[in-house]
Protein backbone atom coordinates (compact mmCIF):
# COMPACT_ATOMS: atom_id res chain seq x y z
CA UNK A 1 0.00 0.00 0.00
CA UNK A 2 1.10 3.66 -0.81
CA UNK A 3 0.39 6.36 1.35
CA UNK A 4 0.75 10.10 0.06
CA UNK A 5 1.01 12.32 2.93
CA UNK A 6 3.67 14.52 1.89
CA UNK A 7 0.77 17.36 0.81
CA UNK A 8 2.51 20.53 1.74
CA UNK A 9 5.26 19.60 0.10
CA UNK A 10 4.15 18.99 -3.05
CA UNK A 11 0.31 17.36 -4.66
CA UNK A 12 -0.22 15.13 -7.51
CA UNK A 13 -1.46 17.13 -10.01
CA UNK A 14 -4.60 15.92 -11.63
CA UNK A 15 -5.70 13.88 -14.33
CA UNK A 16 -7.74 16.82 -15.74
CA UNK A 17 -5.04 19.52 -14.94
CA UNK A 18 -2.27 16.46 -16.99
CA UNK A 19 -4.48 16.79 -20.11
CA UNK A 20 -5.33 20.70 -20.28
CA UNK A 21 -1.17 20.68 -20.11
CA UNK A 22 -0.64 18.37 -22.93
CA UNK A 23 -3.32 20.38 -24.80
CA UNK A 24 -1.69 23.44 -24.84
CA UNK A 25 2.08 21.73 -25.02
CA UNK A 26 0.59 20.04 -28.63
CA UNK A 27 -1.93 22.11 -29.64
CA UNK A 28 -2.23 25.51 -28.73
CA UNK A 29 1.52 25.90 -28.53
CA UNK A 30 1.50 29.72 -29.46
CA UNK A 31 3.60 32.21 -28.10
CA UNK A 32 0.82 34.48 -26.34
CA UNK A 33 2.42 37.79 -27.49
CA UNK A 34 1.99 36.61 -31.22
CA UNK A 35 -0.89 38.42 -33.30
CA UNK A 36 -2.02 35.34 -35.02
CA UNK A 37 -4.40 32.72 -34.05
CA UNK A 38 -1.96 30.36 -32.25
CA UNK A 39 -1.09 33.74 -30.04
CA UNK A 40 -4.69 34.20 -29.53
CA UNK A 41 -5.44 30.80 -28.72
CA UNK A 42 -2.23 31.13 -25.72
CA UNK A 43 -3.60 34.04 -25.01
CA UNK A 44 -7.30 32.49 -23.94
CA UNK A 45 -5.85 30.38 -21.71
CA UNK A 46 -4.28 33.04 -19.94
CA UNK A 47 -7.24 35.00 -20.01
CA UNK A 48 -9.57 32.23 -18.74
CA UNK A 49 -7.23 31.02 -15.97
CA UNK A 50 -7.77 34.56 -14.54
CA UNK A 51 -11.23 34.93 -14.67
CA UNK A 52 -11.02 31.17 -12.81
CA UNK A 53 -8.46 32.52 -10.11
CA UNK A 54 -10.48 36.19 -9.82
CA UNK A 55 -14.17 34.53 -9.06
CA UNK A 56 -12.59 32.72 -6.10
CA UNK A 57 -11.27 35.63 -4.70
CA UNK A 58 -14.06 38.42 -5.78
CA UNK A 59 -11.67 40.37 -7.33
CA UNK A 60 -10.94 41.32 -11.16
CA UNK A 61 -8.42 39.53 -13.54
CA UNK A 62 -6.14 42.55 -13.74
CA UNK A 63 -5.40 42.28 -10.09
CA UNK A 64 -3.86 38.56 -10.93
CA UNK A 65 -0.02 38.66 -12.43
CA UNK A 66 1.45 35.12 -13.08
CA UNK A 67 4.74 34.11 -11.44
CA UNK A 68 7.00 30.51 -11.13
CA UNK A 69 5.57 29.96 -7.67
CA UNK A 70 5.25 31.18 -4.29
CA UNK A 71 9.06 31.85 -3.95
CA UNK A 72 8.91 34.15 -6.59
CA UNK A 73 6.01 35.97 -5.40
CA UNK A 74 7.61 36.41 -1.97
CA UNK A 75 10.63 37.99 -3.59
CA UNK A 76 8.37 40.18 -5.66
CA UNK A 77 6.28 41.51 -2.78
CA UNK A 78 8.86 42.30 -0.35
CA UNK A 79 11.14 43.96 -2.88
CA UNK A 80 9.02 45.11 -4.94
CA UNK A 81 7.26 46.83 -1.83
CA UNK A 82 10.39 47.98 -0.51
CA UNK A 83 12.04 49.97 -3.38
CA UNK A 84 8.69 51.53 -4.36
CA UNK A 85 8.30 52.83 -0.56
CA UNK A 86 11.73 53.61 0.34
CA UNK A 87 11.37 57.27 0.38
CA UNK A 88 8.43 56.69 2.97
CA UNK A 89 10.42 54.27 5.21
CA UNK A 90 12.71 51.48 5.22
CA UNK A 91 10.48 49.55 8.04
CA UNK A 92 8.85 46.17 7.18
CA UNK A 93 7.44 43.82 9.65
CA UNK A 94 6.91 40.00 9.39
CA UNK A 95 6.60 36.69 11.68
CA UNK A 96 9.33 34.40 13.20
CA UNK A 97 7.82 31.72 11.62
CA UNK A 98 7.34 32.95 8.11
CA UNK A 99 8.47 30.81 5.36
CA UNK A 100 12.48 31.04 4.07
CA UNK A 101 11.38 32.51 1.01
CA UNK A 102 10.05 35.51 2.98
CA UNK A 103 12.66 35.31 5.88
CA UNK A 104 15.70 35.24 3.16
CA UNK A 105 14.14 38.03 1.87
CA UNK A 106 13.95 40.04 5.12
CA UNK A 107 18.03 39.00 5.61
CA UNK A 108 19.02 40.40 1.84
CA UNK A 109 16.39 43.78 2.66
CA UNK A 110 17.98 44.26 6.10
CA UNK A 111 21.50 43.98 4.84
CA UNK A 112 20.68 46.65 2.36
CA UNK A 113 19.39 49.31 5.03
CA UNK A 114 16.03 48.32 5.69
CA UNK A 115 14.67 47.39 9.30
CA UNK A 116 12.77 44.24 9.91
CA UNK A 117 10.65 43.52 12.95
CA UNK A 118 10.49 39.76 13.68
CA UNK A 119 6.97 38.47 15.49
CA UNK A 120 7.23 36.32 18.39
CA UNK A 121 3.93 33.32 18.49
CA UNK A 122 2.42 31.63 20.89
CA UNK A 123 2.99 27.70 21.23
CA UNK A 124 0.00 27.33 19.05
CA UNK A 125 2.02 29.80 16.54
CA UNK A 126 -0.06 32.61 16.67
CA UNK A 127 1.23 36.16 16.41
CA UNK A 128 -0.16 38.50 19.46
CA UNK A 129 -2.33 41.00 18.46
CA UNK A 130 -1.17 43.64 21.25
CA UNK A 131 2.38 43.24 20.47
CA UNK A 132 1.73 43.91 16.77
CA UNK A 133 -0.35 47.02 16.71
CA UNK A 134 2.78 48.45 18.72
CA UNK A 135 4.95 47.35 16.61
CA UNK A 136 3.40 49.35 14.03
CA UNK A 137 5.19 52.68 13.30
CA UNK A 138 4.71 56.12 10.44
CA UNK A 139 7.44 54.48 8.47
CA UNK A 140 6.53 50.67 8.54
CA UNK A 141 5.77 50.24 4.59
CA UNK A 142 5.07 46.11 4.68
CA UNK A 143 4.01 43.63 6.56
CA UNK A 144 4.44 40.18 5.38
CA UNK A 145 2.37 37.63 7.68
CA UNK A 146 1.84 33.98 6.54
CA UNK A 147 -1.92 32.76 6.23
CA UNK A 148 -1.07 29.19 6.97
CA UNK A 149 2.03 27.65 8.20
CA UNK A 150 3.66 24.98 6.22
CA UNK A 151 5.14 23.20 9.06
CA UNK A 152 2.48 23.08 11.71
CA UNK A 153 -0.67 24.47 10.14
CA UNK A 154 -0.95 27.46 12.68
CA UNK A 155 -3.42 30.02 10.71
CA UNK A 156 -2.59 33.28 11.33
CA UNK A 157 -5.57 36.07 11.80
CA UNK A 158 -5.45 37.96 8.59
CA UNK A 159 -8.59 39.39 9.10
CA UNK A 160 -7.45 41.19 12.67
CA UNK A 161 -4.02 41.78 11.20
CA UNK A 162 -5.42 44.07 7.85
CA UNK A 163 -7.87 46.00 10.39
CA UNK A 164 -5.17 46.80 12.97
CA UNK A 165 -3.22 47.92 9.80
CA UNK A 166 -6.43 50.05 8.38
CA UNK A 167 -6.52 51.58 12.07
CA UNK A 168 -2.76 52.71 13.10
CA UNK A 169 -1.06 53.38 9.75
CA UNK A 170 -3.09 52.36 6.37
CA UNK A 171 -0.72 54.04 4.26
CA UNK A 172 1.23 50.04 4.81
CA UNK A 173 0.73 47.43 2.64
CA UNK A 174 0.12 43.81 3.99
CA UNK A 175 1.17 40.89 1.95
CA UNK A 176 0.18 37.72 2.96
CA UNK A 177 1.96 34.28 1.84
CA UNK A 178 -1.11 32.23 1.48
CA UNK A 179 1.00 29.45 -0.64
CA UNK A 180 -0.83 26.48 2.32
CA UNK A 181 -3.55 28.43 2.92
CA UNK A 182 -5.36 29.42 -0.53
CA UNK A 183 -7.26 26.32 -2.18
CA UNK A 184 -7.50 25.05 2.24
CA UNK A 185 -10.03 27.49 2.86
CA UNK A 186 -11.84 30.32 1.70
CA UNK A 187 -9.80 33.72 1.73
CA UNK A 188 -11.34 37.44 0.59
CA UNK A 189 -8.72 39.76 0.17
CA UNK A 190 -10.84 42.37 0.09
CA UNK A 191 -12.12 41.88 3.42
CA UNK A 192 -9.20 40.89 5.12
CA UNK A 193 -7.24 44.12 3.89
CA UNK A 194 -4.73 42.16 2.24
CA UNK A 195 -2.61 43.89 -0.95
CA UNK A 196 -0.49 41.51 -1.78
CA UNK A 197 -1.05 37.57 -1.86
CA UNK A 198 1.10 34.51 -2.77
CA UNK A 199 -0.28 31.21 -4.10
CA UNK A 200 1.94 28.27 -5.73
CA UNK A 201 0.19 25.67 -8.28
CA UNK A 202 2.05 22.45 -6.77
CA UNK A 203 0.41 23.07 -3.82
CA UNK A 204 -2.81 22.65 -5.32
CA UNK A 205 -2.54 19.97 -7.43
CA UNK A 206 -1.39 21.91 -10.27
CA UNK A 207 2.01 21.94 -12.46
CA UNK A 208 5.39 22.71 -10.65
CA UNK A 209 6.81 26.16 -11.67
CA UNK A 210 4.01 28.22 -11.67
CA UNK A 211 2.16 30.17 -9.66
CA UNK A 212 -0.05 34.04 -8.89
CA UNK A 213 0.91 37.44 -6.98
CA UNK A 214 -2.67 38.91 -6.46
CA UNK A 215 -2.15 42.63 -6.43
CA UNK A 216 -4.93 45.27 -4.60
CA UNK A 217 -5.67 48.25 -7.07
CA UNK A 218 -3.61 50.77 -4.87
CA UNK A 219 -0.34 48.44 -4.81
CA UNK A 220 3.12 50.19 -6.64
CA UNK A 221 5.27 47.90 -7.30
CA UNK A 222 8.94 48.09 -8.13
CA UNK A 223 9.63 44.35 -11.24
CA UNK A 224 12.61 42.80 -10.42
CA UNK A 225 12.47 40.76 -13.37
CA UNK A 226 12.76 42.64 -16.79
CA UNK A 227 12.61 41.76 -20.31
CA UNK A 228 9.64 42.32 -23.31
CA UNK A 229 7.28 43.92 -20.81
CA UNK A 230 5.05 41.11 -20.35
CA UNK A 231 2.28 41.52 -17.59
CA UNK A 232 2.33 45.13 -18.16
CA UNK A 233 6.13 45.28 -17.60
CA UNK A 234 5.85 43.76 -13.99
CA UNK A 235 6.69 40.33 -14.60
CA UNK A 236 8.72 40.23 -18.09
CA UNK A 237 9.24 36.92 -20.37
CA UNK A 238 6.48 34.97 -21.90
CA UNK A 239 4.25 33.37 -20.20
CA UNK A 240 4.30 29.88 -19.13
CA UNK A 241 1.21 29.10 -20.74
CA UNK A 242 0.60 25.30 -20.19
CA UNK A 243 1.88 26.06 -16.43
CA UNK A 244 -1.28 28.56 -16.28
CA UNK A 245 -3.70 26.30 -17.78
CA UNK A 246 -2.77 23.76 -15.60
CA UNK A 247 -3.02 25.91 -12.34
CA UNK A 248 -6.50 27.47 -13.60
CA UNK A 249 -8.00 23.89 -14.20
CA UNK A 250 -7.12 22.47 -10.66
CA UNK A 251 -8.58 25.78 -9.04
CA UNK A 252 -11.49 26.00 -10.84
CA UNK A 253 -11.87 21.86 -9.65
CA UNK A 254 -11.38 22.42 -6.46
CA UNK A 255 -13.17 25.48 -5.97
CA UNK A 256 -16.35 23.49 -6.65
CA UNK A 257 -16.33 21.06 -3.71
CA UNK A 258 -13.75 23.29 -1.61
CA UNK A 259 -16.27 23.73 1.96
CA UNK A 260 -17.31 19.87 1.33
CA UNK A 261 -13.19 18.97 1.22
CA UNK A 262 -12.29 21.58 3.73
CA UNK A 263 -15.34 19.56 6.39
CA UNK A 264 -13.96 16.26 5.22
CA UNK A 265 -9.99 16.96 6.18
CA UNK A 266 -10.93 18.63 8.94
CA UNK A 267 -12.78 15.23 10.61
CA UNK A 268 -9.78 13.60 9.38
CA UNK A 269 -7.40 15.47 10.99
CA UNK A 270 -9.33 15.43 14.21
CA UNK A 271 -9.77 11.26 13.93
CA UNK A 272 -6.02 11.10 13.52
CA UNK A 273 -5.02 13.34 16.23
CA UNK A 274 -7.02 11.52 18.74
CA UNK A 275 -5.88 8.15 17.61
CA UNK A 276 -1.62 10.14 17.79
CA UNK A 277 -2.53 11.44 20.71
CA UNK A 278 -3.47 8.08 22.60
CA UNK A 279 0.28 7.01 21.88
CA UNK A 280 3.12 6.77 24.26
CA UNK A 281 5.64 9.72 23.95
CA UNK A 282 3.77 11.69 21.02
CA UNK A 283 3.28 15.33 20.68
CA UNK A 284 0.73 17.45 18.76
CA UNK A 285 2.40 20.75 18.03
CA UNK A 286 0.32 23.86 17.13
CA UNK A 287 -3.11 21.76 17.11
CA UNK A 288 -5.89 23.85 18.11
CA UNK A 289 -9.49 21.99 16.52
CA UNK A 290 -11.30 23.94 14.64
CA UNK A 291 -8.49 26.95 14.03
CA UNK A 292 -5.84 25.42 12.45
CA UNK A 293 -5.14 24.38 9.24
CA UNK A 294 -7.57 21.25 8.30
CA UNK A 295 -3.98 19.01 6.39
CA UNK A 296 -1.52 19.48 8.35
CA UNK A 297 -0.15 17.52 11.44
CA UNK A 298 3.22 18.29 13.24
CA UNK A 299 4.11 15.26 15.63
CA UNK A 300 6.98 15.04 17.77
CA UNK A 301 7.93 11.42 18.81
CA UNK A 302 9.95 11.19 21.80
CA UNK A 303 13.61 9.12 21.45
CA UNK A 304 13.46 8.64 17.70
CA UNK A 305 15.45 10.81 15.11
CA UNK A 306 12.66 12.57 12.50
CA UNK A 307 14.98 11.28 9.66
CA UNK A 308 14.93 7.51 11.29
CA UNK A 309 11.24 7.65 11.20
CA UNK A 310 10.53 8.94 8.01
CA UNK A 311 12.92 6.30 6.69
CA UNK A 312 11.15 3.17 8.56
CA UNK A 313 7.74 4.30 7.65
CA UNK A 314 8.85 4.85 3.82
CA UNK A 315 9.57 1.23 4.05
CA UNK A 316 6.60 0.73 4.80
CA UNK A 317 5.11 2.67 1.55
CA UNK A 318 4.30 5.43 3.67
CA UNK A 319 5.74 9.07 2.96
CA UNK A 320 5.65 11.97 5.29
CA UNK A 321 8.05 14.91 5.96
CA UNK A 322 10.67 15.80 8.59
CA UNK A 323 10.02 19.47 8.37
CA UNK A 324 9.88 21.92 5.35
CA UNK A 325 10.80 20.58 1.99
CA UNK A 326 11.64 24.21 0.54
CA UNK A 327 14.23 24.02 3.69
CA UNK A 328 15.59 20.38 3.46
CA UNK A 329 18.89 20.63 2.26
CA UNK A 330 20.00 23.37 5.21
CA UNK A 331 20.58 21.22 8.35
CA UNK A 332 19.68 24.02 10.69
CA UNK A 333 16.92 23.22 13.46
CA UNK A 334 13.36 24.61 12.01
CA UNK A 335 12.70 27.87 13.12
CA UNK A 336 9.41 27.32 13.62
CA UNK A 337 9.72 24.55 16.50
CA UNK A 338 12.03 26.80 18.56
CA UNK A 339 9.46 29.83 18.00
CA UNK A 340 6.55 27.76 19.60
CA UNK A 341 9.25 26.52 22.35
CA UNK A 342 9.37 23.24 21.36
CA UNK A 343 11.10 20.97 23.69
CA UNK A 344 14.75 20.91 22.85
CA UNK A 345 14.85 16.99 22.98
CA UNK A 346 12.34 16.84 20.27
CA UNK A 347 13.65 19.71 17.20
CA UNK A 348 14.64 16.95 15.74
CA UNK A 349 12.54 14.29 16.42
CA UNK A 350 9.35 15.85 14.66
CA UNK A 351 7.49 14.59 11.86
CA UNK A 352 4.66 16.39 9.70
CA UNK A 353 1.97 14.76 7.89
CA UNK A 354 0.20 17.12 5.32
CA UNK A 355 -3.38 15.25 3.94
CA UNK A 356 -5.39 16.65 0.55
CA UNK A 357 -8.78 16.46 -0.19
CA UNK A 358 -7.95 12.69 -1.75
CA UNK A 359 -6.62 11.08 1.69
CA UNK A 360 -8.67 8.22 2.85
CA UNK A 361 -9.44 7.46 6.48
CA UNK A 362 -7.52 3.56 5.36
CA UNK A 363 -4.56 5.58 4.80
CA UNK A 364 -4.72 7.49 8.21
CA UNK A 365 -4.95 4.15 10.11
CA UNK A 366 -2.47 2.19 8.22
CA UNK A 367 0.16 5.13 8.82
CA UNK A 368 -0.98 5.69 12.66
CA UNK A 369 -0.76 1.13 12.92
CA UNK A 370 2.91 1.46 11.03
CA UNK A 371 3.63 4.30 13.81
CA UNK A 372 2.44 2.03 16.72
CA UNK A 373 4.60 -0.57 15.60
CA UNK A 374 7.75 0.97 14.48
CA UNK A 375 8.34 3.45 17.48
CA UNK A 376 9.23 0.99 20.21
CA UNK A 377 11.39 -0.54 17.74
CA UNK A 378 13.13 2.59 16.87
CA UNK A 379 13.10 3.79 20.37
CA UNK A 380 15.19 0.47 21.45
CA UNK A 381 18.37 2.21 19.43
CA UNK A 382 17.78 5.39 20.66
CA UNK A 383 21.31 6.90 21.94
CA UNK A 384 21.42 7.44 25.63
Amino acid sequence: MEVYLDNSATTKAMPEVVDIIRKVMLEDYGNPSSMHIKGVDAENYIRMTGEIIAATLKCSPKNILYTSGGTESDNLALIGVAEAMVRRGKHIITTQIEHPAVLETCEHLSKIGYEITYLPVNEQGIVNLDIFRKSLRPDTILVSVMHTNNEIGAVQPVEEIGKIIREVNPDTFFHVDAVQGYGKCRINPKSCGIDLMSVSAHKLHGPKGVGFLYMSDRVRLKPIIFGGGQQKGMRSGTENVPGIAGMGKAIEILNKTLDEDIAAERELKSYAVNKLKDMEGIKINGYNDGESAPHIISISIEDVRAEVMLHALEDKGIYVSSGSACASNKPAISATLKAIDVDKKLLDSTIRISMSPFTTKQEIDYTIESMEELIPKLRKYVRK
